[in-house]
């Protein structure tokens, strides 16, 4: 005997069966139309249209027509509903290599002409592709633009009035990039990654909305910077910088930054090390910190009162006197509860001789090693007899071998029961 099952999802309304499609690559929603009359049409109903390079495969010289007027019949019908999202990304192949001839200008103008409000492109090429009424459009709240090698010259009248995210990828920026972040006034996000600065002399951020800024540069792709860095905002809660010291730091002090990750290079010189730490000095009031750096490019005489720190990893790569460096860095994290180290300890540190941090008399609960070698057991010593109330200490072994592993164990289970403290270890092999 048959059985009857019952099809409660037709049942939804409409609204939420086209919320239910937009979560689908656009070929599977166009795919339900085939499940009953009441799907049919649904799928050009839905608020969030992304293309990614998927879309295009299968496609043949006879049927990228047919596919070119889906696309603008998708987009283009004036009956359609306001957009939430229009993205193309392109994993696979190019949307605008040359080849199909796709109206991507046209298609931005559609999205635009319906109220969008988030923009995703991820395009090879963008010269003449971008229409100028992106950079004008009210209904726009996130921007994000992935354009390889791209030089961004903006109209003169940019405004993005409501955009709240602002991101680029790759893609190279002159004073222009300045006006546009300034008409943007409500912006809380804005990131540059892997992204240059041409023809300019200072980059100047004064946004005070803005909560979240990432500045990440490929470290040594550019050579020395001939830039002065100034950023204005107070309120940012999340920081993210990447790059080679700079000509100059101008920044207020971010009263708010709960997160930051540092990864700098420079030379280990007076003038470098003094730049540098008008770097740091203005993110005093972070809560955690991930720092990251090729020398002791902070001046720790010249390093703020970390009051606020709570959460530290420090990957020092590459120089001499890391771990010295890292015990009177420590002497300015008076609270720090949570420490992480992921840099190679060499031989020859008197760890002895070294001053005892505040922090690890009376605040210090948890150390993590990332990338334990055999030369760290001395370093472990040290913490587990100047960390008073440590309760955790976390090993990870991956880049030893078996025989060194299990040794090594062993060796750490001994410390631990001679340190007569209540700790848990956790070793990961």
């Amino acid at each position: 005997m048959a059985m009857c099952v019952e099809d409660r999802i037709s049942s939804f309304p409409d609204p939420i069966l086209c919320h239910i499609l937009s979560f689908l690559p656009i070929k599977e929603a166009v795919r339900t139309s085939i499940i009953s009359t009441k799907w049919r049409y649904l799928f050009a109903s839905i608020s969030t249209i992304k293309f990614d390079g998927y879309s295009m495969s299968g496609l043949t010289d006879r049927n990228i027509d047919s596919f070119k007027n889906f696309v603008d019949r998708l987009l283009k019908s004036p009956d359609q509903v306001r957009l939430d999202c229009f993205s193309l990304s392109h994993e696979i192949c190019s949307w605008n290599d040359g080849d199909h001839d796709f109206d991507i200008s046209g298609w931005i103008c559609a999205a635009l002409c319906r109220g969008v409000k988030e923009i995703d492109l991820q395009l090879s090429y963008l010269e003449d592709i971008l229409p100028a009424v992106l950079f004008t459009c009210g209904s726009l709240v996130t921007l994000k633009l992935d354009a390889v090698g791209h030089k961004f010259k903006f109209p003169s009248d940019v405004c993005l009035g409501n955009l709240k995210t602002l991101h680029f990828r790759d893609s190279f920026f002159g004073d222009s990039i300045l006006r546009l972040i300034s008409n943007c006034h409500v912006l809380e996000d804005l990131a540059f990654i892997e992204c240059d600065f041409y023809n300019t002399s200072e980059i100047n951020i004064q946004t005070p909305s803005l909560k979240r800024f990432i500045l990440d540069f490929e470290l040594g792709g550019f050579g020395d910077l001939k830039y002065v860095v100034v950023i204005n905002a107070p309120n940012l809660v999340y920081f993210q910088y990447t790059d080679v010291v700079a000509q100059g730091y101008t920044l207020s002090t971010m009263k708010s930054l709960e997160k930051a990750h540092i990864s700098i290079c420079g030379c280990d010189t007076i003038d470098s090390q003094t730049i540098a730490t008008h770097l740091i000095q203005a993110i005093c009031n972070v809560r955690s910190l991930r720092l990251t750096i090729n020398a002791g490019i902070f001046r720790t005489s010249q390093l703020p009162i970390f009051h606020n720190l709570i959460e530290f990893e420090f990957l020092g790569r590459g120089f001499n006197g890391r771990e010295i460096w890292l015990v009177e860095f420590l002497h300015h994290v008076p609270n720090l509860k949570t420490l992480t180290l992921n840099f190679p300890v060499v031989a020859g540190t008197q760890w002895k001789v070294l001053k005892v941090p505040s922090c690890l008399s009376f605040h210090l609960k948890e150390i993590e090693i990332s990338c334990f070698n055999t030369h760290m057991i001395e370093m472990i010593c040290y913490f587990l007899d100047n960390a008073m109330i440590l309760e955790k200490l976390i090993i990870n072994m991956d880049a030893l071998t078996i025989t060194q592993k299990k040794k090594t164990r062993n060796q750490l289970l001994q410390l631990v029961k001679s340190s007569k403290k209540c700790l848990k270890l956790v070793v990961i092999l």
